[in-house]
Parts: C-alpha cells; sequence; structure tokens
C-alpha cells in the first residue's frame, strides 16, 4: 500500500510543479516546453511503478518499468539486431523509396491533367487498404526478409506523402504565377523558385505523417513472416513466450525510435521553412 500511496504524491508533487511552470513568467521558453513533457512522463512511470508493486500485479500482465529497464539493460545485444534489421534496413530505406517515388509521381501528376484525374482516386483507395491485408501478399512476394517489409512501407508511405506534396504544389497563388510568366520564368524555374518553396510546408506534414506509418508497417509486417529477428518478429515470439518484459522493451525501443524519427524531421523543417508562420509562433 506504501508504494501507490507514494506513487499518488509524487503524482500530486509533478502536477504541482507542473502548474507552476505553465503559468510561470517562462511558460514560453524553451526549458519549459522541455521540462513539463518530461516531468509529466517521469510521473507516468513513477505511478506505473507504485501501482503494480502495491497491487502486486502479476508482471505476465503488466511489468513494472524498473523490470523492463532491467531487461533492456540485459538484453542490448538482441534489441540492437532487432533495430538494425526493422528499423535500418526495412523501415529507413523504405521510406526512402516510398517518399522519393511519391515526390516524383507528384511532379509528374502536376504535369498532367491525366494522371490528376486518374492516379489520385486510386491513390484514396489504395491508402484506406488495411496493412494486414497488404502486408502478407507483399511477404509473398518479396520473401520473409526485410524487402519484403521495405515493400510494405513504401505502399504505406507513398499516397500520404503524395497527396500532401500535390496539395503543397497548388499553394502558389495566380497573382505570383502570372508574375513569374512576365518575367519569362519556365515551368521548372517557376518550379523550382516559387512553387517547390510554397509547398514545403505540406511536403513535411507528408514525410511526418510517413515517419510514424514506416515504423508501424515494418513492424507489422514482421508478424507475417520473418527471419529469426526484428521488432515485429520478437514480440509476437515474445507474446508466446509469455516474455511481456522483453515486449515492453521492444515496444520502448519503437517508441524511442519514432520520437527520434519525428523530431529529426520536424528539425530539419524548421531549418528549411523558417520563414512560415508556424515556425514564428512562441
Amino acid at each position: 500500500m506504501s508504494w501507490i500511496v507514494g506513487a499518488l504524491l509524487f503524482w500530486a508533487v509533478a502536477w504541482a510543479v507542473n502548474v507552476a511552470l505553465a503559468r510561470s513568467p517562462w511558460h514560453g521558453s524553451r526549458a519549459v516546453r522541455v521540462a513539463v513533457p518530461l516531468i509529466f512522463g517521469l510521473t507516468l512511470l513513477v505511478l506505473w511503478q507504485g501501482l503494480v508493486r502495491g497491487l502486486e500485479v502479476n508482471p505476465v500482465i503488466l511489468p513494472a518499468p524498473t523490470d523492463i529497464a532491467a531487461t533492456f539493460a540485459n538484453s542490448t545485444d538482441v534489441l540492437w539486431v532487432d533495430f538494425v534489421q526493422t528499423v535500418l534496413k526495412g523501415a529507413l530505406s523504405g521510406y526512402a523509396m516510398g517518399c522519393g517515388a511519391a515526390f516524383l509521381t507528384a511532379l509528374a501528376i502536376d504535369r498532367s491533367a491525366f494522371l490528376t484525374a486518374g492516379l489520385l482516386p486510386i491513390g484514396n483507395f489504395v491508402a484506406a487498404l488495411p496493412i494486414v491485408g497488404i502486408a502478407p501478399i507483399l511477404v509473398s512476394w518479396f520473401g520473409f526478409d526485410w524487402h519484403s517489409k521495405a515493400a510494405v512501407v513504401v505502399v504505406m508511405v507513398f499516397f500520404p506523402v503524395l497527396v500532401n506534396v500535390v496539395q503543397g504544389l497548388r499553394e502558389a497563388d495566380a497573382m505570383q504565377k502570372d508574375l513569374m510568366r512576365t518575367y519569362a520564368a519556365s515551368y521548372w524555374q517557376t518550379l523550382v523558385k516559387l512553387r517547390l518553396p510554397a509547398a514545403m510546408p505540406f511536403v513535411f506534414n507528408g514525410l511526418k505523417i510517413a515517419t510514424t506509418l514506416a515504423l508501424i508497417g515494418a513492424i507489422v509486417a514482421e508478424y507475417f513472416g520473418s527471419p529469426i529477428k526484428g521488432m515485429g518478429f520478437r514480440i509476437s515470439t515474445g507474446v508466446g513466450r509469455l516474455a511481456i518484459d522483453l515486449v515492453w522493451a521492444e515496444i520502448a525501443v519503437a517508441a524511442l525510435v519514432g520520437t527520434a524519427f519525428y523530431g529529426i524531421v520536424a528539425m530539419i523543417e524548421k531549418l528549411v521553412t523558417f520563414w512560415h508562420p508556424s515556425q514564428r509562433v512562441g
């Protein structure tokens, strides 16, 4: 019972600290913006630990954060092999190919009314297909190694990025296009100097959405066939062996990788679209 009381007291103190920081004169500073979610996250972990220990929850149902951390520390070799297989080989390669293909296809669509009318509706249809239906087919086509996982990622990220890039290329208004024509600018000069810069907020919106889809796609695809390594493979076999602490360790790796991946893309976006009003807020 003392574990529960201690966790609840920590929650109350952390809540009061976060409220004080949010109301302080420095609430808009970068330090406070970083501190508030960190304190909140640490509070959730302490509350989790206290409730699991205090209520004596079976580790098979929900292990304590300290048990997960111990498994994480003792399984770094396995986690690294799974990280390389799923993230570096499957997710990142599929992300690069899918986003690159989507960008080039968007340029082709921009030049062709036929593709605009024909490909985008098909894209919306394919984007609505469930991954659990696509993944087994692609695994049977490309084999059990990382190539099939990359193919699943390509399918998942292609159309969200495509739609955002196509929409972004339409952002330049008619007056700006008329001005470029008065300068006798060619299509490619207008594209590079006007339309692509105007499209960048939409492009990065698609790229940020794709970061999450890429990792999810690579992990889920491993459920339908994989060599004896990979995050999805380890999660599925860990649940079967009741090694739930290892499953949570893999989930922690996925969460950290996904957050870092999204953060890197958002950081690049801030550098590229520094002129956009959304980057000057706060």
